[in-house]
Formats: C-alpha cells, structure tokens, sequence
C-alpha cells in the first residue's frame, strides 16, 4: 500500500513539474526534446501506477473531496442584535464554534434592519433591552419582513423569561433564550419547535 501511496505522489509530482526546461537542463539536449521526455515518463509513470488520466486532484490538500449538497449541512446563518458589543463577540465565538455562521451585529435596531437588508440572516438573535429601544418592537418589524427578507427572531436577555412572559408569548419571536442558557442546540431546538 506505500509503495502504491509513493507511486502516486510521484505521477503528482512529474503532473506538475513544468514543461518548459529547468534551470539545471542538460544545455546540450533542446528543450523540446527533454519536454517530451518528461512527457513520456509521466505516461508510463500512469500506465505503471495505474492513475487513470482522469484522477481527480484538488486545488488544496484542505479540499473537501466530499462535498455535500445536503440543505442540512450548510450553516444556519444569524445576525445578533445587542448594545453590548462585548456579548455579540463572545456570543458569536460560541455559536460558530458550534456550526452556526454569525453574518454580522447591529447594536441598535436601525443597524439591524440595515444588517438583515444587507445580510439577509435565517435568524436574528434579539436582545430584549436594545438600551432606549425594545427588543420587542424590533421583533414585530424584522418578523413582517424586511425587503422581502423575514428572518425568524429569537429574543434573548439577561433577564429571567418569567419577567417577561406574556410579552415573549405576544411577540412574533419563535422564542426566548436566556443569554446564559445561548448555544447552537437550543436555536436548533427553538427553531425546530416553531416548524412543528
């Protein structure tokens, strides 16, 4: 099996070495004739190593020779609406270390309407106090669509969800987080609960 590893890394190896001659070219040989040599190696090295001229070989060793076309596999992408830049960073490190794509922040529901314009997010983490603002009105208007574009709404707090229980219930959100409870399951599941 190495040897067969060493073989293949060696076709790669003479695919990609230039045609035209190298520094070090025997200057008595023309360059036409040692081009077709290396030519000619490189089909015997296929027809000794069995390489089919049609191999695949990726851009990158980091290339996903297994792409998926899966709607599942794709990252839910989200925009977090909060006045405390701190938590949006934290928040966002958490969530995308989980498999979410946070798109942007907007700390004001100005910028939020704008970012979800722009950005055009699956779902929008809301804080509920927005300083001056509320959370909840930001809510209604990010629910009846922005530009065509309505991006589901969580609203989050620091604040315990019993605080606030009938407004969260009136609200258009699919649902409440506590900033402490925050995780890529709990939208999932949130998510998956507003679906049923």
């Amino acid at each position: 099996m190495l040897r067969r590893v060493a073989e293949v890394v060696v076709a790669v190896v003479a695919a990609s070495t230039p045609i035209t001659a190298p520094a070090s070219a025997d200057p008595g040989v023309p360059a036409s004739t040692q081009a077709r040599r290396r030519r000619v190696a490189l089909k015997k090295a296929r027809r000794t190593t069995g390489m089919a001229k049609a191999m695949k070989f990726y851009a990158s060793t980091h290339a996903d020779q297994h792409i998926s076309c899966d709607p599942g596999s794709v990252a839910l992408r989200c925009l977090i609406v909060d006045d405390q830049p701190s938590f949006s960073e934290a928040a966002r490190d958490l969530l995308e270390g989980q498999g979410i794509m946070v798109v942007g922040f907007a700390t004001s529901s100005a910028e939020a309407i704008r970012r979800v314009q722009d950005l055009r997010p699956e779902v929008a983490l809301v804080d509920i106090n927005l300083g001056p603002e509320s959370g909840f009105d930001l809510a209604r208007r990010l629910a009846d669509g922005v530009d065509g574009s309505a991006a589901r709404v969580i609203l989050i707090s620091t604040h315990d969800e019993r605080e606030f229980f009938k407004l969260i219930e009136s609200s258009p959100a699919v649902g409440f987080l506590a900033k402490t409870e925050l995780s890529a399951a709990r939208i999932y599941q949130l998510l998956e609960r507003a679906d049923r």
